[in-house]
C-alpha cells in the first residue's frame, strides 16, 4: 500500500479532520511506481515521525492529492464501507419532500467528490458527478448501493469538464444503469416549477 508522508507541522488540518490534503502538505510518497501512477487507489497517511493520520485516496495528478475516507486507523476502504457510506447519506435525506432530492454531497457523506441528485422518485432518476478520482475507482459499487437502497433503477452519470479534468479524469457522460432521462423534466424547487435537461443540468431548451 502507498504511503504518504505528510510534512513536518502540515499534519494540523488532518488532526482538525479536514479531508483534503493538498501537494503542498506531502514530503513524500512511497510505493510502486505502477500503484503511485494509479488514480484513487487507496493511500496511508501518516505524519513525520510515522504516526498514522488517515486512509485516503491518493491521485497524482490533482493539486488535490489526497482525499480522506477515514481518520479511523481500524476503519478498512472497502465494499462495506462504500455501502455504509450510501446508506448513510440517503437515510438522511430520503424522508424530505421537495424535487430533485439532494442525495450526496460530497465531503458532508465522506464520499469527497460524489455529488448524487435523484429526480421524480422511486421511477426517476439518479444523476451522479464524480468530480474526484476516490469515488471514480469506486463508481461502480457506489452505483450498486444507490440502486439498493432508493430502489431506483436509473442511473445517468453527469460529467463536470473542468473539475474531471483537474483530476486529470477522462469526461464522458452517459448511463451507468437503466434508462437515459428524457431531454427536459419538470423541477420543482421552493414552489417554482423548471424545465431541465438533467443530463447537463441546465434549464431545457424551448420546442
Amino acid at each position: 500500500m502507498l504511503i504518504i508522508t505528510i510534512k513536518q507541522g502540515k499534519e494540523k488540518s488532518l488532526l482538525e479532520r479536514d479531508p483534503w490534503i493538498y501537494a503542498s502538505a506531502v514530503e513524500r510518497v512511497d510505493g510502486k511506481p505502477q500503484e503511485k501512477m494509479t488514480a484513487g487507489i487507496t493511500a496511508l497517511v501518516h505524519s513525520s515521525s510515522g504516526q498514522f493520520l488517515a486512509r485516503a485516496a491518493y491521485n497524482s495528478k490533482s493539486q488535490i492529492r489526497a482525499r480522506v475516507w477515514s481518520f479511523d486507523p481500524a476503519e478498512a476502504v472497502d465494499h462495506a464501507l462504500i455501502k455504509r457510506r450510501v446508506k448513510a447519506a440517503v437515510a438522511k435525506r430520503i424522508g424530505k419532500k421537495g424535487q430533485p432530492i439532494h442525495l450526496v454531497l460530497g465531503d458532508e457523506d465522506g464520499l469527497s467528490g460524489l455529488v448524487v441528485d435523484w429526480y421524480s422518485g422511486i421511477n426517476g432518476y439518479l444523476v451522479c458527478e464524480f468530480q474526484s478520482a476516490g469515488v471514480d475507482a469506486w463508481k461502480v459499487p457506489i452505483v450498486q448501493a444507490l440502486m439498493a437502497e432508493t430502489g431506483c433503477g436509473n442511473v445517468f452519470e453527469r460529467a463536470d469538464a473542468l473539475l474531471r479534468k483537474g483530476e486529470g479524469l477522462l469526461v464522458k457522460s452517459g448511463v451507468l444503469a437503466g434508462e437515459a432521462p428524457p431531454d427536459a423534466i419538470a423541477v420543482t424547487e421552493k414552489g417554482v416549477s423548471t424545465m431541465v435537461n438533467i443530463k447537463t443540468g441546465r434549464k431545457a431548451k424551448s420546442v
